[in-house]
């Protein structure tokens, strides 16, 4: 069974600040979330949609995701989560994340995931990030802060690359990949999520 991962109020940087979701940010975070070219290579394209967001952000809002800000402006510029929590296995996933366009292959990307890492590394030894197979922009962001690959697998019907970040001075490598990370049967189900 999966937990809730110890979560901080607040995770700030030089150029961001990131804080719990709440649902006063549906509309800025909507407007942040608007442009279609943020979820081309999504598995679900149409969150730039108000009834598309709609469903993601009330998923969001269940697993306690955090909206990201921008520290010198204060604009919502995407949003990031923990889940699958796997605390026998001392392993985290991090994923459901996008920035916006402006925000893109640069230092944003990368401040978010080292706070999200840093944070993680007190709980866990191990970070996976579920990648879906055509969402190549997620791929190099991912390789760009030291992910790996570690295997390809099925979540909600659909392929994903599953990368992993091992704890320094801990072998990344867990015997096998937690429970509910690995890729689940069909007939199990799984769930869908973005690096």
């Amino acid at each position: 069974m999966t937990q809730q991962f110890p979560r901080p109020l607040l995770l700030t940087g030089k150029r961001l600040r990131m804080r719990p979701i709440c649902s006063s940010d549906l509309d800025p975070l909507g407007t942040a979330a608007s442009d279609p070219r943020i979820w081309d290579q999504h598995p679900t394209t149409d969150r730039h949609t108000p009834a598309g967001f709609a469903t993601w952000f009330e998923r969001a809002l269940a697993e306690q995701a955090f909206v990201v800000e921008d520290a010198q402006t204060g604009e919502l510029i995407g949003s990031s989560r923990y889940y699958d929590c796997q605390p026998a296995s001392r392993a985290v996933a991090i994923g459901h994340t996008f920035l916006v366009r402006r925000c893109w292959g640069g230092e944003f990307n990368t401040e978010m995931k080292r706070l999200m890492l840093d944070h993680a590394f007190q709980h866990a030894d191990t970070v996976w990030f579920h990648v879906a197979v055509g969402n190549h922009r997620s791929r190099r962001a991912m390789e760009k802060i030291g992910g790996v690959w570690d295997h390809d697998g099925i979540l909600e019907g659909l392929p994903y690359h599953y990368m992993r970040i091992g704890r320094p001075g801990i072998s990344a490598r867990p015997q096998s990949p937690p429970s509910a990370l690995r890729a689940p049967s069909p007939a199990r189900g799984g769930r869908s999520n973005d690096a």
